[in-house]
């Protein structure tokens, strides 16, 4: 077999795979909108979106206490995890002995591996009473859930923005340092900015993980179905609110739950179209 024969092959192979996945998604999609939109017409879809009560059982189905929930806790992740790991990935690039690296790097893999369980067992036993006796509240708030989710996060923002400043050409570096230039100023002036592309996408990523993520913060944000008037208070998840109800839920109780879905759908492709504009703009800049 000749070497063009075999790359048409590849070629098809590949093609296969990305139309698989491709299938896959808009299955996922199909499969929610179907079912979550005949919820959505019977409730309202403003009654839905914008209503603050989740009863159930009296046939209240509000989701903007799940909403907000979703966003404070994400956002915070973000607070705590993408400045953190940012200057982690710069430090591991760039300012890092490479006998140091070889201790940290698997440690932030290892990080990375460890189920979301773990690390909500992590929280319950050891933040939780900490922000309890540090701060205000019993501890299952929005803050020590956005603690924990910025951990969570790190190894994903840590691994990405490494790989991205790594790809920056050694020009970048060297032609800072013969114009006079610092070490230090130029990483931050020269090698980061032509890695914001990579590190952009790191973030990206660290928000669906943050948003997506289900377990831990069902142990730790105290699953309070409310629109918290502070950081120290309990809230719940668009996520958390589909685990805990699903397994018993019927009727209309159950499609509501998969319209949450279609919302945490929608809210994550909105959040990614963001960003991409975000990094188109910049790109042209």
């Amino acid at each position: 077999m000749n070497n063009n024969k075999k790359e048409k092959i590849m070629q098809g192979v590949f093609l296969v795979t990305a139309c698989v996945s491709i299938l896959a998604v808009a299955l996922i999609c199909f499969f929610l909108f179907v079912n979550g939109f005949p919820a959505m017409k019977e409730i309202g879809l403003k009654n839905f979106q914008l209503g603050k009560v989740w009863k159930p059982g009296n046939k209240k189905f509000g989701i903007f206490p799940m909403i907000l929930g979703s966003i404070y806790v994400t956002a915070g992740a973000l607070v705590i995890g993408v400045p953190i790991g940012i200057l982690m990935a710069v430090f591991m690039a760039r300012f890092c002995p490479k006998k140091l690296h070889k201790i940290i790097k698997p440690a932030v893999d290892l990080l990375a591996g460890i189920p979301s369980i773990v690390y909500g067992f992590f929280g319950l036993i050891v933040l939780v009473p900490f922000v309890r006796n540090h701060f205000t509240g019993d501890g299952n708030s929005i803050f020590t859930a956005s603690i924990l989710l910025g951990i969570m996060i790190l190894p994903t923002i840590i691994s990405v923005s490494e790989s991205a400043i790594r790809a920056v050409p050694d020009s970048y570096y060297e032609g800072s340092l013969a114009l006079g230039a610092t070490h230090e100023r130029s990483v931050f002036l020269a090698v980061v900015p032509a890695a914001k592309s990579g590190i952009l996408a790191a973030v990206i990523l660290g928000v669906g993980r943050a948003i997506g993520e289900t377990m831990a913060v069902m142990m730790i944000a105290g699953n309070q179905p409310r629109v918290p008037n502070s950081i120290f208070q309990g809230v719940r998840t668009l996520t958390t609110n589909i685990v805990i109800e699903m397994g018993y839920a019927t009727d209309l109780h159950r499609e509501a739950l998969i319209a949450t879905g279609v919302v945490l759908v929608v809210f994550i492709l909105l959040i990614n179209l963001t960003f991409s504009v975000i990094k188109r703009r910049s790109s042209k800049a």
